[in-house]
């Protein structure tokens, strides 16, 4: 006879999907692995961590090989092609007034307004919740986010825009990847995660993912206009970004899942 089910608690579930269930054989053999790592290590808390920096040092890798790659291809042919023509009509719709609420709005993607609003918003989940869980992923995430793109700068050297195209004030760091637009994206990521983890309501659910994505959107849409980033860049960053959730939301899946497993019984 099978051990009884646990109820669930909020954070293991998304509406009607169980968070600690594994429907693909990829993902029940990434639980078999980490059950079996958790149990080596006799603490899964310490084998999500240690899969997390593994998969965070590959990323940072993968980026640096990345931006080595991205510069080559993009040069000449390609993507690149699209660069020009789409910051041309950028600037072909410019006005006083959309400029200062654009570059008001792209402010709030970098380091100096970002922080106190992610360190805000983190503050009210731990107020509502009490749970350490929003601020452990939003750390472990931010830092590999923040680590993809000072290796993806460093490395690749890639130019911005010519400053006569670009809007005040000038940024002078490698263009390859959109630092606004990687963060911005891996930041609203966990928000939106852990939100619909404890929403009730699928309105609610639907609302936030809906205002999420057109966040990150309109961030990586306002680094083009502003003439600070080529929109390949942009698109890169969104993909690194894409990346770096799937992999910090699938470690937090399995070491969800293995305390449900040893609570349950199972080996």
């Amino acid at each position: 006879m099978p051990p009884p089910r646990l109820p669930a608690e909020p954070e293991h579930t998304i509406g009607d999907r169980d968070l600690t269930t594994w429907r693909t054989p990829v993902g029940r053999w990434l639980r078999t692995v980490f059950g079996a790592l958790s149990e080596r290590l006799r603490n899964a808390d310490l084998a999500a961590l240690l899969l997390v920096a593994v998969a965070g040092a590959l990323a940072a890798g993968a980026t640096w090989a990345a931006g080595g790659i991205y510069e080559s291809v993009v040069s000449d042919t390609g993507l690149a092609l699209i660069d020009q023509p789409v910051l041309d009509w950028m600037i072909g719709v410019r006005t006083p007034e959309l400029n200062a609420v654009i570059a008001a709005f792209s402010a709030s993607g970098g380091t100096l307004w970002m922080t106190p609003i992610t360190a805000a918003v983190l503050l009210v989940m731990w107020l509502r919740w009490r749970r350490w869980t929003p601020l452990v992923l939003m750390v472990i995430a931010v830092a590999g986010s923040l680590a993809m793109t000072v290796v993806g700068k460093r490395l690749s050297g890639r130019a911005r825009p010519p400053l006569e195209l670009s809007i005040p004030p000038p940024e002078t760091s490698a263009s390859f990847p959109s630092g606004h637009s990687l963060n911005s994206l891996v930041i609203t990521g966990i928000v939106v995660y852990v939100l619909l983890a404890y929403l009730t309501s699928t309105l609610a659910r639907v609302a936030t993912v809906t205002i999420g994505t057109l966040y990150a959107f309109a961030m990586g849409m306002s680094r083009v206009y502003l003439g600070h980033h080529w929109l390949t860049d942009v698109l890169a960053a969104w993909c690194l970004g894409i990346a770096w959730l799937t992999v910090v939301i699938t470690c937090h899946r399995l070491w969800l899942t293995q305390h449900r497993d040893h609570a349950l019984g199972r080996r």
